[in-house]
């Protein structure tokens, strides 16, 4: 179902930090922010006959729908196309198989958990399996509550990882369910970093974020003085 190119590359002990286009953009904004601060370099890359015929250029450079990149430990597998729908179960089951394979101690997964959901003041929930025991900051996580579902590449991860018995988490940050939210970015960016001890300024997110809320409040509070001069 895939190949991972160089096929001889390791990542014994190393952790896999990876999070996909889900709410709020979170899971991919927050690889991709990571990868730019920890000036993580591109050591390998994803092949397969499904994934999405796509590409573009970043810096003068091709970047291609699926690469890892490496700093220290930590390991970022950056997704920027999903494979073909009907096909990404065993697209990410065959890549979770692998994980479990090629050396990596443990994998951080990150993804947006719908705000409406949100009844107290944490900003982030947890859900690990079964073999993975929180530490440092996880302990202090609040574990996702009952029956809230879990989708898409995160969970067919999560499952895999699972039945395996591989240690594996997720960081699920509120976040809205209406644009990307730079704010859950942030907050993610922020649990990662205080669980892996590195250190990454999150107030371009912040101020990314309080300048986008600007400017959907100003847009409502045009679009309902507009909708009120039709009765005046």
């Amino acid at each position: 179902m895939i190949t991972i190119i160089p096929s001889d590359i390791r990542f014994d002990g190393c952790s896999l930090i990876t999070g996909f286009h889900g709410i709020g953009g979170t899971g991919y904004c927050t690889v991709k922010y990571l990868i730019q601060k920890l000036n993580a370099k591109r050591v390998a890359f994803l092949d397969s006959e499904i994934i999405s015929p796509a590409t573009t250029i970043a810096s003068g450079r091709l970047v291609t729908p699926y690469e890892i990149f490496r700093e220290g430990d930590l390991t970022f597998l950056k997704v920027e196309v999903p494979p073909y729908r009907n096909k990404e179960i065993g697209f990410f089951r065959s890549f979770s198989k692998w994980v479990t394979e090629a050396g990596f101690k443990e994998a951080a997964l990150i993804g947006g958990l719908d705000s409406s959901l949100r009844t107290d003041e944490t900003t982030f929930r947890i859900v690990h399996t079964r073999s993975f025991i929180p530490r440092g900051e996880l302990a202090k996580g609040i574990i996702l509550e009952d029956d809230h579902l879990i989708v898409g590449p995160l969970a067919i991860m999560l499952n895999y990882f699972e039945v395996t018995g591989f240690p594996a988490f997720a960081t699920l940050a509120y976040a809205s369910t209406k644009r990307v939210d730079h704010r859950a970015t942030a907050e993610a960016v922020s649990v990662l970093s205080r669980y892996y001890k590195f250190e990454v300024d999150t107030t371009p997110l912040i101020e990314g974020a309080e300048a986008l809320e600007l400017e959907v409040a100003r847009q409502e509070a045009v679009n309902k003085r507009g909708g009120e001069s039709i009765y005046t």
